[in-house]
């Protein structure tokens, strides 16, 4: 949901005793971020929440699945409605909020602060490739500094993908290690996923049910290691911890910068890695779950992809389906009836390098139950 600047007044909010306190929760692809908030919202206890989900792609699949935990008030595509105060998520799906901040991110804070009587906090999921310290700054800004300040950032770790060298681009960097230790090889993805865990007050080491105790172990060993201050790092399976642990804070942490170093502090600007990219697909047809897993786990062999995410119409079932992949590892559970006012299509996101939307674009019409009509977006 992109909201043109010409809605907003960009004048600073007024001036009020106590600061609305943001929780920023960042990590990279398919650490399970959305996931740890839709615990969050389901446990609030009492909180009133505002959540701001940022995209890597134009489907917001992410803002979706935070909506039908039930909790949030549903969100509307009319920005007149969200200023009203409707809305408690809040999609921003042209890119991550590290690059858009002045032309995206300013103006819907400007707006939740209009309504931060009716507000206990707020919760900004990041995209996976963005970085989470420009964020950060904006806090500074006068049209934000009175009215919020950045409680804590909690940063969300795929304990599997580590352990299995799958986490994007560290496989091929001890590749390269390997083949020449005289080389200090340094890839713009451990450059990320380095800078996410330094902005850490917390980390959250995620899917430890699929690793043994050694292994988790000799995770922690390694993210304590990349860690440039003593900062906690809590286990979780899936995201299911005590709210009480991910708020409250209090850091200020847009004050504390300095404690948190990036490898972007001495840049004007930082460019992305242009050959990540994301497709979109909305089919009209059904597929059955397995075949369509089988289908993506041999995209993902022959391609470089790192996240698959998106919902599925099943034939002759009245439920949504839900798919999560990252790398070759797919996760699905069915999360609510279809509704009668809703069209029961398919909708899939692949975010990867020099993705080859044709090939999966065949792939895909070839289990489609259907017709094929299969049409990619890019970004």
């Amino acid at each position: 949901m992109l909201f043109p600047n010409q809605f907003f007044n960009l004048e600073p909010p007024k001036i009020m005793a106590a600061k609305i306190p943001v929780t920023v929760i960042t990590g990279f692809l398919g650490s399970g971020k959305t996931t740890l908030i839709r615990h969050l919202l389901q446990h609030n206890q009492g909180r009133r929440i505002a959540v701001l989900v940022n995209e890597f792609g134009e489907l917001g699949i992410d803002g979706e699945l935070i909506r039908s935990c039930n909790v949030c008030p549903e969100g509307t595509e009319d920005t007149a409605t969200f200023a009203q105060g409707a809305a408690n998520v809040v999609e921003l799906t042209n890119g991550c909020l590290c690059c858009t901040v002045q032309e995206e991110f300013l103006p819907t804070m400007v707006e939740l602060l209009k309504r931060r009587d009716s507000l206990d906090c707020i919760l900004i999921e990041t995209s996976g490739l963005a970085l989470p310290k420009p964020l950060i700054k904006a806090f500074r800004w006068p049209n934000i500094r009175h009215g919020a300040t950045v409680d804590g950032v909690i940063t969300v770790v795929d304990c599997a993908a580590v352990a299995r060298g799958e986490l994007v681009g560290l496989q091929a960097l001890e590749a390269q290690r390997q083949a020449d230790p005289s080389l200090d090889h340094e890839t713009p993805i451990q450059e990320l996923f380095e800078d996410q865990l330094a902005c850490a007050d917390l980390v959250v080491l995620n899917k430890t049910d699929l690793v043994d105790t050694d292994t988790q172990k000799q995770v922690v060993a390694f993210v304590q290691q990349e860690l440039p201050r003593a900062v906690k790092v809590v286990a979780s399976a899936h995201g299911t911890l005590d709210v009480n642990l991910l708020l409250g804070f209090n850091a200020a942490v847009e004050d504390a910068l300095a404690e948190r170093p990036s490898h972007h502090d001495t840049e004007e600007d930082h460019e992305h890695d242009d050959q990540i990219t994301s497709t979109h697909f909305v089919l009209p047809q059904s597929f059955d779950p397995d075949a369509l897993q089988n289908t993506l786990k041999a995209l993902v062999q022959k391609q470089e992809i790192y996240r698959i995410k998106g919902f599925v119409a099943v034939p002759n079932k009245s439920m949504r389906l839900v798919l999560q992949g990252v790398g070759a590892r797919f996760d699905q559970f069915y999360d609510r009836p279809w509704r009668s006012d809703e069209v029961q299509e398919t909708q899939l996101v692949f975010i990867g390098r020099d993705l080859d939307a044709a090939q999966i674009k065949t792939q895909l019409a070839a289990i489609a139950v259907g017709p094929s009509t299969v049409m990619p977006f890019h970004r």
